[in-house]
């Protein structure tokens, strides 16, 4: 039945896709890009035949939630970039290179510096100690009912708060670049997610990410090089022409107002940094690998993709600089300097017709709107699993529901995130959505990443400790956001904050550290002592991962 129905939704959707676009032109005021349309309705359907394939594979809960633990680094590398790689890397980082220069290399090197932190760290550890949720981790040694809950409870507002955040930024980015109308794009959206990861499960959403970043890499990679080519490919002279016109000038390769604010700085660097290592999907993508060698390599090759890419879209944003911002024909009313026709994010978007015509432009617009739906899927993989695997399956159930009672719960989950992520997405249009990217990497950083770096690292660690340090973070971060400028003036209307701050991650990530060391150390019971003794046996199988599930096939 459920299959029935979804089958139904995704045609609809699909029907809907391919011919709302003349009603769609007079009230967006956008012609309809067929080249986009075409090029991803391909995606689309390959990506569909893909999940079909998945479903026959997809029986247990380990090929539910981990693709049967099979897949290879190389593999999960790919699949990590893509679940990393979003329509915002793409569209806004290439946007801030162009208008603000080297402030945004800083940032995309504060993104960039998770990695090493879950390469060295985590990785192995993760691997060998988990199955298929971090939560798994956290509760290896602790009291599995509490423990569970409140990781799943951190994992849900991270997963929530990101999906709306990619949700309303997918109906605004395909408003834009298909001339389809926003409730339309959420739909799409949504219900392609639903198809699958309630059909395919791990095995299905691992393709979509693998396939989506080849096509991003790709498609960044030839933007920049027919780009380059008019500069002979010397990024001297590149940086010297831009220099020379930019409003920056001779700044344009100098840190600017993203570090006029050293505390608000720091304090996004830190919630970038440590949010990347505790981020569910993210974490959850290091149990599809057959050993803790194979999560290892997943960490270097995601590195080597991610920071390529990086450096692709710093480069596009410099060469837009001169290609974009000096052509008439990419600004309102023809006049250079002024704003630029779609908003500020349309950089890529214009340097990728201005190089490439409109082919180029529809095969990147096609990439950003499956970009989106990699990401979507990941972050709706990983908020079934919290509801399916830790809670019902662990919490209310005790470990008693057989493998298809919690698959089909899992399914019934994505198909709830679905339909919450269209409503809030549709719900949340007119919001500014910055503030929501921000509470899903500072919960991520102040809740999920303490308890999960102390659990696998500090003996003293006990259930009290754990629940007081995971909801002292989750609460403070959400606090700290809803206090700041762009929720409680920009968002709420009222005069003045209530915390100074942007960014939550400085002062929400001590609270929980404080917290979850000074119960953990005030607790002398019984089961604190047992809970003690046994990191000796989570040691051991953290350095060998002697007891750890392997692949199922």
């Amino acid at each position: 039945m459920i299959a029935r129905t979804l089958a139904a939704f995704a045609f609809l959707g699909l029907a809907g896709l391919a011919h709302a676009g003349p009603a769609v032109e007079a009230a967006a005021k956008q012609a309809t890009n067929w080249h986009a349309i075409i090029m991803f309705l391909i995606f689309v359907s390959l990506t569909l035949f893909i999940t079909k394939w998945a479903a026959s594979r997809t029986k247990t809960t380990a090929d539910f939630y981990t693709a049967g633990g099979g897949i290879t680094g190389f593999q999960n590398g790919l699949a990590i970039a893509g679940d990393y790689m979003s329509a915002a890397t793409l569209l806004g980082l290439t946007a801030m290179a162009y208008s603000q220069g080297y402030d945004a290399y800083i940032y995309m090197l504060a993104f960039f510096a998770g990695w090493p932190i879950i390469l060295f760290l985590m990785a192995e550890r993760l691997r060998n100690l988990g199955r298929f949720t971090f939560a798994d981790i956290t509760s290896y040694r602790l009291d599995q009912g509490t423990v569970r809950t409140m990781a799943a409870i951190s994992s849900l507002v991270v997963v929530v708060f990101y999906l709306i955040a990619q949700m309303v930024g997918a109906g605004q980015l395909i408003k834009l670049l298909f001339g389809l109308d926003y409730n339309i794009a959420i739909f799409i959206v949504g219900i392609l997610m639903m198809v699958y990861v309630a059909f395919g499960g791990m095995v299905a959403t691992t393709w979509v990410q693998i396939i989506k970043a080849c096509l991003l890499l790709c498609g960044g990679t030839l933007t920049l090089i027919l780009a380059y080519t008019q500069f002979g490919f010397s990024f001297t002279e590149l940086l010297t022409k831009a220099e020379a016109v930019h409003k920056l000038g001779a700044r344009l390769m100098a840190p600017g107002s993203l570090l006029a604010d050293p505390i608000t700085a720091i304090s996004l660097g830190l919630g970038l940094m440590f949010g990347t290592a505790g981020l569910p999907h993210i974490l959850m993508r290091f149990f599809t690998v057959g050993n803790a060698k194979e999560a290892r390599k997943s960490v270097v090759y995601a590195s080597g993709f991610v920071g390529f890419f990086f450096n692709v879209i710093f480069l596009m944003g410099l060469c837009a600089v001169l290609i974009v911002g000096q052509n008439p024909e990419f600004f309102e009313g023809g006049v250079v300097g002024g704003k630029l026709i779609g908003g500020g994010n349309m950089v890529a978007m214009h340097l990728a017709r201005a190089v490439g015509g409109n082919m180029l432009l529809g095969f990147l617009a096609a990439v950003a709107f499956a970009t989106i739906l990699a990401v979507v899927a990941g972050l709706a993989l990983a908020g079934a699993a919290a509801i399916s695997h830790d809670i019902y399956a662990r919490v209310i159930r005790k470990g008693q529901a057989t493998e298809k009672e919690e698959v089909r719960v899992s399914r019934y989950a994505v198909i709830g995130l679905g339909l919450l992520a269209i409503v809030l997405g549709i719900a949340f249009e007119k919001m500014n959505i910055a503030f929501m990217v921000g509470l899903a990497f500072g919960v991520a950083a102040a809740a999920n990443f303490p308890v999960l770096i102390l659990s696998m690292y500090w003996k003293g660690l006990t259930t009290r400790g754990a629940i007081w340090g995971g909801y002292g973070g989750v609460i403070s971060a959400v606090l700290f956001v809803l206090f700041s400028k762009s929720v409680w003036v920009d968002v709420l209307g009222n005069k003045a904050a209530l915390f100074p701050y942007t960014q939550p991650a400085l002062f929400a990530m001590p609270i929980a550290f404080l917290l979850a060391y000074i119960m953990s150390k005030s607790d002398t019971s019984p089961r604190a002592k047992a809970e003690i003794d046994a990191f000796e046996d989570q040691y051991v199988r953290a350095q060998t991962g002697f007891g750890a599930s392997g692949a199922s096939h």
